[in-house]
């Protein structure tokens, strides 16, 4: 049963805040499902083609629809969660949200998990964001000079430039602030989604040699048995990542109106992104593999498996590009938040964190400059830039975080605000026992790619030297 309270404090709506006397939320379905699209549809995509070639065409496709379903049914249990059922008191943030249903060491063990993810994507866009705009680069440089020259660059020159970006965008007050940015970002997923699956359907057709088998990469003759056994972990793990936006669905729902009540609009905004993602998702990872075969490249839109159109090559990556720049945000703003939230809590008297500058910006605006946020949000972002030099590992970069954080941010915790608010029944009833194994058995998948990923990372950096990325 669905309880909304649209008013907590038994006053009329001022014109300008809400029933909790914040600013008026203005989301709507449509921006909750851009906000969810943003942030699904991001680097994970990219190596889908990949993944299902570890698996083969029965077990890849099956995998991935699991995945989607698992997290789509997560979901749904964690929207009720934004407003507690007997008084109608939002929780702003999934800590919150988990430290109010559960309270104690569990809160703490989500606010570790939740911002290290944040952290992980951080790094991992930054990553996906430099090879992309190296690739346009490579792609010019291969029309003019032929396919078999190597084009080879340098990606520090983009991380960097991606940074600074970043240090500008970060500086928006807040993740309220940010839904053109997310809207153009979705926009700019389906853009090169569609030029992917287009450009791999184009290789298809005209006669594709590549090698594919229902099992994927052969064992003797693409890995050995060991390396077939940690890609498909690894795999498991991109493709976690794929559908990694529960540590940020609280967020989004605080933006919501209202009214009608957040946690229906936000059911419906679940079901829309999740069921777009798996579409195309679906057809990435299928029609990639069709395309590549057992060779699939780790990322299909700059592994260059496409040359030609070159145009619409670079057009695609600086779809991503600028994908990842609103995506980035996303996932960083309720860490600016939160680190922001408790130096004002412990310092009150301090002005260098709490005093704000009014002032105005061209093409945005009033705006209240802070000290502290541009020092703090700077720096953070410096930081994210020179490790992504550092570790510039792609696929198991993205297989790390997606295993790190899939089972107790998009499994764990909504299990178990679920069980805790009495939903699931008396305790050992069916849907408790089904609701405990299926949260046991995604802790398994996910320790196993977080072994496959670091190994991979390690592997990685015993044969490269740090601040040498080359696409």
């Amino acid at each position: 049963m669905n309880v909304s309270f649209p008013i907590e404090s038994g006053r009329p709506y001022a014109t300008d805040v809400d029933d909790d006397g914040r600013s008026q939320r203005t989301g709507t379905l449509l921006t909750a499902t851009a906000h969810i699209i943003t942030a699904v549809i991001g680097c994970g995509v990219l190596s889908l083609a990949w993944a299902v070639a570890q698996m083969g065409w029965v077990a890849g496709p099956i995998v991935l629809l699991i995945f989607s379903l698992v997290t789509l049914y997560a979901s749904t249990l964690q929207t009720d969660c934004y407003r507690n059922p007997t008084t109608g008191k939002r929780n702003y943030t999934y800590q919150e949200a988990v430290r109010s249903i559960l309270g104690g060491r569990k809160f703490k063990f989500c606010g570790l998990a939740q911002y290290a993810n944040f952290v992980g994507v951080s790094i991992g866009y930054t990553i996906t964001a430099s090879i992309s705009m190296a690739a346009v680069k490579r792609a010019i440089c291969f029309h003019r000079e032929g396919h078999e020259a190597g084009c080879h660059t340098h990606n520090n020159q983009f991380i960097m430039i991606f940074g600074v970006v970043q240090l500008f965008i970060s500086q928006l007050p807040n993740f309220h602030k940010l839904s053109w940015l997310s809207i153009v970002a979705a926009a700019m997923s389906f853009g090169y989604s569609f030029i992917g699956i287009g450009l791999a359907i184009a290789k298809v057709a005209g006669g594709s040699k590549a090698r594919t088998s229902l099992t994927g990469v052969e064992i003797g003759i693409d890995v050995t048995q060991a390396q077939k056994v940690w890609n498909i972990l690894t795999a498991m793990g991109n493709m976690a990542f794929a559908y990694a936006f529960s540590m940020v669905l609280i967020e989004i729902q605080d933006t919501l109106r209202p009214n009608p009540p957040e946690n229906v609009v936000m059911k419906k905004a679940c079901s829309y992104g999740v069921l777009i993602t798996t579409f195309f998702y679906m057809l990435c990872g299928v029609i990639g593999y069709a395309a590549f075969g057992n060779d699939a490249p780790g990322n299909f839109l700059t592994g260059f498996g496409f040359f030609e159109p070159f145009w619409l090559v670079a057009l695609a990556n600086i779809f991503i590009a600028i994908h990842l720049v609103g995506a980035y945000q996303v996932f960083v703003q309720p860490l600016f938040d939160f680190v922001e939230t408790q130096c004002a809590t412990k310092w009150p008297e301090n002005k260098f964190i709490n005093v704000e500058y009014p002032t105005k910006l061209p093409l945005y605006g009033d705006y209240n400059f802070s000290f502290f946020r541009l020092i703090w949000r700077s720096s953070y972002v410096i930081l994210m830039t020179v490790i992504a030099m550092i570790f510039p590992f792609f696929n198991d970069i993205v297989g790390l975080i997606g295993a790190f954080s899939f089972w107790p941010l998009t499994i764990y915790f909504p299990i178990e605000m679920y069980i805790a608010q009495g939903k699931a029944g008396p305790k050992y009833s069916w849907s408790w026992i089904f609701l405990k194994l299926l949260s046991y058995a995604c802790l398994v998948v996910s320790l196993l790619a977080i072994v496959a990923s670091v190994r991979g990372i390690v592997v990685g950096v015993s044969n490269m030297k740090p601040f040498q990325s080359v696409s």
